[in-house]
């Protein structure tokens, strides 16, 4: 799973999601700790567990995470994902769509995670305006970050998300899109709005769903 740069910043809309009485946190793609920093800030007694697939991250956020594992969470057995990363919370901030097959990876979890348990994630807009605009004209360039960042191996909308969890054996009972001031962005929507109507879409549905830069979600077991 490759990574975008290290930074020391947290996604607040993702912490709002976490359950305040988590007792063991495993989160993908930790990073710098970040959030774990922030989580211990609110429930110190929870057993924060850190994957990290490169090392030098994984040394930062030991600052802040009870343990951290350099792995690449896809290449884990079954056992150790069992055993050693017993989490009734798993956490996934922007690590989803760096996985070659995360349906795969959360039908996983969902075998060996509690029933009261839970994942929250983050995971970014491939439908995003900005995105439509840029693909109507060829330009569809890999990016040092953000929503087309060259990490990123794996593309969601806010559909194909709900049919990820499903499917997995999920079902997402909380979250919000994550929708920021952008310029230009009421220049595009109408044109959203005119495509969707011509192959017989929900035009007003379409606008909607290319709003969000993100979507933060919270899934439980069904």
């Amino acid at each position: 799973m490759e990574q975008t740069p290290v930074h020391e910043q947290h996604n607040p809309d993702l912490l709002a999601l976490i359950p305040k009485n988590a007792k063991t946190i495993v989160e993908v793609g930790c990073s710098s700790g970040a959030l774990a920093r922030e989580y211990k800030k609110i429930n110190s007694n929870c057993q924060y567990l850190g994957v990290e697939c490169v090392a030098e991250y994984a040394k930062l956020a030991e600052r802040y995470c009870d343990s951290v594992f350099v792995a690449d969470i896809e290449s884990v057995d079954e056992m150790f994902l069992r055993d050693t990363l017993a989490g009734d919370c798993w956490i996934f901030g922007d690590a989803l769509e760096h996985l070659k097959n995360p349906w795969a990876l959360l039908s996983k979890i969902r075998k060996n995670i509690p029933d009261h348990g839970s994942i929250v994630a983050c995971i970014p807009n491939a439908q995003h305006w900005s995105i439509q605009a840029r693909l109507s004209c060829g330009d569809f360039r890999y990016e040092d970050s953000g929503l087309l960042d060259r990490t990123h191996i794996r593309w969601f909308t806010r559909l194909t998300i709900i049919e990820m969890f499903r499917d997995a054996g999920f079902k997402i009972v909380e979250g919000s899109p994550r929708i920021f001031n952008e310029p230009n962005r009421e220049r595009v929507l109408p044109v959203i709005r005119s495509m969707a109507a011509c192959i017989g879409a929900d035009p007003e549905m379409a606008v909607n769903d290319a709003l969000p830069l993100q979507y933060v979600l919270r899934a439980v077991p069904v």
